[in-house]
């Protein structure tokens, strides 16, 4: 690896970074301040899905140090495990963001007009 390579030129310490901070979104994720419940709903799915692999890579994690040397686990505890713990918590806290805008959402009563719209659609469909 190049010494002269800043922190932004590299992926691993980018990635790293990004892990660990709870306030940066992901590509093409809304504010949840501001989404619709369908919105909510799909990014409550994806945090959900990323958090379940976030955990399960550092189960397996956990069972591969099990079998290691100390001074092999010592390492992972310094280096690997900090990282993926560092990510599910972002993607934990993420998901509870989805998870409040979707239940904000839920409990906000439809527009009057949208509701008579829907009624009136039913209605004329039987």
């Amino acid at each position: 690896m190049d010494s002269r390579q800043t922190a932004e030129d590299r992926p691993d310490i980018v990635a790293a970074s990004r892990g660990g901070d709870i306030s940066i979104r992901m590509e093409g994720e809304p504010d949840p301040a501001t989404a619709s419940l369908e919105l909510a709903l799909f990014w409550r799915k994806v945090y959900r899905e990323i958090l379940t692999m976030e955990e399960a890579v550092l189960a397996r994690i956990h069972a591969l140090m099990a079998d290691q040397s100390s001074e092999a686990r010592r390492e992972v505890e310094l280096t690997n495990v900090p990282v993926v713990v560092a990510q599910a918590d972002r993607f934990r806290v993420r998901l509870g963001f989805w998870e409040a805008r979707v239940r904000a959402r839920q409990r906000t009563p439809a527009p009057t007009g949208a509701t008579v719209a829907a009624v009136v659609a039913t209605a004329a469909t039987d």
